[in-house]
């Protein structure tokens, strides 16, 4: 690819598209760093200014986005309280030096070589998610970011360095992450849960203390006992992390991931006395999962998929053995007959906690079919020979539920 200009100002190829190259992997995005040059100039080479909180521009023919080299400043609370400096003098080690991880403070020159002042690429190397510098702890953002590095590198062996982890430790205990706003929060959790093994975003930060701030209510799963004759890995946030890989590797869906996550909240205010077992736990957890999604200002209808797993997955596990009028109410609550897609996002996150249980994770499932044929059953009914016959309202609506309970009755057969 050919730069018109760029001979005149000095680029930098930075952050993630030079660590995922280092690491052999695809890259999505090239971002680049201009040092030694100011707004003017870039404008007057043709580039485009966006963004408002500093100096960022489009490349004329590539698009790709080009930053002047700048150093940031704490000014305030949060993850928005800084201060940025673009000043031409500013070098690309005082860049680098303000970014959050080492492995994604490596630039590369046009020539190939790379910069590395801070060690980033030996970090790569030896699978280390390392701190640039004691000014991580300025920005709690840093916490949910580096948890979802986690997630997106566990399967090539990186964990967090203990340094690291300390200073994240730091910013949960300073209250800082209650000053992050919940779209911001959502946005690195949803990310996450797209992530190859989202389950590590969770345990990371939950060893660093912010589980407990950014989701207290999935915090409090973990230690939580279920009958080991059902759950053989015991720990009811350890089967949610079970369940949450297993939904991500085999569905990728955001919704159902989602749902998955927060499927078994309810087992966290089952009464203590009762442990290991939860009765009624499905609705205990419903308004649970209705307060969370509330809180974070997550997207209606994955608010409204994860109640209803929340509520109902007991029922799908029980396809089996339901009479075809029970099971016709299982679908009228998901809305499936509208709603179609409803009703298989919903089966989807009742396998994912089916197979989240320990050695159990190759186990058939064929709730699924019960519940999918059942719903093809009921769909098949022809409205239009009832309303041949008269029937009008009330009665209407009765005829068309009873022909398609027994459409399931014959399905079951």
């Amino acid at each position: 690819m050919t730069y018109e200009n760029l001979s005149s100002i000095n680029a930098y190829l930075v952050g993630g598209a030079v660590r995922d190259e280092l690491l052999q992997r695809p890259v999505a995005d090239r971002d680049w760093v201009v040092v030694g040059s100011t707004p003017e100039q870039l404008i007057d080479l043709g580039f485009t200014q966006i963004g408002n909180d500093f100096p960022c521009f489009l490349h004329p023919d590539s698009k790709e986005e080009y930053a002047l080299a700048r150093t940031e400043q704490k000014s305030g609370e949060g993850h928005t309280g800084f201060i940025c400096d673009f000043h031409p003098n500013i070098s690309l080690e005082d860049d680098l030096l303000r970014r959050d991880l080492t492995i994604n403070a490596i630039a590369k020159r046009d020539n190939g070589d790379y910069v590395d002042p801070y060690g980033g690429i030996d970090d790569l190397n030896n699978r280390v998610l390392r701190h640039v510098s004691p000014a991580f702890v300025e920005d709690p953002l840093r916490v949910l970011r580096v948890a979802r590095f986690a997630a997106r590198f566990a399967n090539l062996g990186f964990s967090v360095h203990p340094d690291t982890m300390a200073l994240m430790s730091v910013l949960a205990q300073n209250g800082e992450l209650d000053l992050l706003t919940p779209e911001r929060v959502w946005k690195e959790i949803s990310r996450a849960l797209t992530e190859p093994k989202p389950s590590e975003f969770f345990r990371v930060l939950r060893a660093c203390g912010a589980l407990k701030s950014i989701m207290p209510e999935l915090d409090c799963l973990f230690g939580v006992p279920q009958p080991e004759q059902h759950h053989p890995e015991i720990d009811t946030g350890e089967h949610v992390m079970l369940c949450l890989d297993y939904a991500r590797q085999q569905f990728n869906d955001l919704t159902v991931t989602w749902a998955v996550l927060l499927h078994d909240l309810g087992k966290g205010v089952t009464p203590k006395e009762q442990w290991p077992s939860h009765v009624d736990h499905e609705n205990l957890g419903e308004p649970l999962v209705r307060e969370v999604n509330k809180r974070l200002k997550t997207p209606k209808e994955l608010g409204e998929i994860s109640a209803l797993v929340a509520k109902h997955h007991l029922r799908a596990h029980q396809l089996k053995v339901m009479k075809a009028g029970t099971i016709m109410k299982l679908i009228e609550s998901l809305d499936g007959i509208r709603r179609p897609e409803r009703v298989g996002l919903f089966i989807n996150a009742c396998e994912a906690d089916a197979q989240g249980r320990l050695g159990l994770e190759e186990s058939p499932y064929p709730q699924r079919i019960v519940l999918e044929n059942a719903l093809i059953a009921a769909k098949s009914v022809e409205v239009k020979t009832l309303l041949e016959k008269g029937y009008k309202g009330k009665d209407l609506a009765e005829q068309i539920r009873q022909a398609r309970i027994k459409a399931i009755k014959h399905s079951l057969q």
